[in-house]
């Protein structure tokens, strides 16, 4: 789009493991880069495509960890060499996204950007582009970090929340308190009170307000930056994050910065999101057949079998009868068999895999 604003620009995080999705998402191949829906593009690509409308090219920035390189290579080719920031161990959200803020600005001290995730999914895209310039507008003229607040259509126990406080213009409101994933009490209780939004993970504000939160209320991980701030943009960058990034505490931008920076905003929205964290989410946003399974471009042959979601790779074909609300994920090496309402416990079936296999099944 030639009218688009060349100091806005985007970031897509994009290091995660995905392990909630193991066996189909693996160490080598997470979740970002698989295309879960058939449509020939993986949840990344989905993810640089929405954004292509509100951001130049050419200010699209990935951070992804140093062993995704070629996916995203392969994934995305368009991405120019200096786009793409590649962590050399995986630190959380917090120093992925103070190491992008210091590389746009020293690139573009004007800067403003959003920062999102390369693994949700968002189904009402105009509404989504309308949301994002609004909320552009909002952090190019105002001192503030704001966030995207998802309006709840449940009580959900695996999202966080954000309450809301007095609006300062239509649909903007101060942010109260923020509140990690509840129980299913808590989680009823801030559904019915109308107070709370989702928290989506997706945020906006400019370079320079972001990097003076992080030296107001992070200033451990300001200083690790800091000790290059003059090799930012430049072609030794790299090599400094390498030896550097590693010193970088572990910590979310919740945590470090938005539940206790004070200038920070919500925008109540409401196009159609997901975070995609679990195969349950994956089920629910997915084309069901007649007996309401969901299969992931596979073979399969049911009887007296509902609810289900089957992941199968390779040319197997899949008969199953007498099942009900299970995930059967089929990763070649690996098959997990599960009910959907113990999924939780994936997480902790991936670490007793590692303690017994090391990395092989991972």
């Amino acid at each position: 789009m030639s009218n688009q604003n060349t100091h806005r620009y985007c970031v897509i995080m994009c290091g995660g493991i995905g392990s909630r999705f193991w066996p189909y998402s693996r160490t080598d191949r997470p979740k970002q880069f698989i295309d879960f829906f058939g449509t020939g593009r993986s949840l990344l690509q989905m993810t640089f495509d929405r954004i292509l409308n509100l951001v130049p090219k050419e200010n699209v920035i990935i951070v992804t960890n140093l062993q995704y390189e070629h996916l995203v290579r392969q994934q995305l080719p368009e991405i120019s060499e200096s786009n793409l920031l590649l962590e050399p161990c995986r630190r959380n959200t917090a120093p992925c996204i103070g190491w992008a803020a210091a590389h746009i600005m020293a690139r573009d001290p004007e800067a403003s950007m959003i920062v999102t995730p390369s693994d949700h999914l968002i189904t009402n895209e105009k509404m989504f582009e309308q949301c994002v310039e609004k909320g552009f507008d909002f952090v190019e003229k105002n001192d503030a970090l704001l966030t995207l607040g998802i309006k709840p259509t449940r009580p959900e126990t695996g999202y966080g929340y954000i309450q809301i406080g007095q609006e300062v213009e239509p649909g903007i409101l101060k942010v109260k308190t923020f509140t990690e994933k509840p129980d299913i009490e808590i989680a009823r209780v801030f559904f019915e009170s109308g107070e709370f939004f989702w928290n989506s993970g997706i945020f906006l504000w400019r370079g320079k307000t972001i990097l003076d939160a992080f030296r107001n209320v992070a200033p451990d991980l300001t200083r690790e930056f800091e000790k290059g701030s003059d090799l930012f943009g430049t072609d030794k960058e790299q090599d400094f994050i390498r030896e550097h990034f590693p010193y970088c505490p572990s910590i979310s931008i919740d945590y470090a910065v938005m539940e206790k920076a004070s200038n920070v905003y919500v925008e109540c929205v409401t196009f159609g999101w997901n975070d995609l964290g679990t195969w349950s989410a994956l089920y629910d946003n997915s084309p069901k057949n007649r007996e309401g399974n969901v299969t992931q471009r596979c073979n399969v042959i049911t009887y007296n079998s509902t609810g289900n979601i089957f992941a199968v790779r390779d040319e197997k074909v899949l008969v199953v009868s007498g099942l009900k609300d299970y995930i059967v994920a089929d990763a070649g090496d690996v098959l997990l068999i599960c009910p959907k309402a113990e999924e939780q416990q994936i997480k902790q079936m991936v670490n007793d895999i590692a303690a017994r296999f090391d990395d092989k099944y991972l």
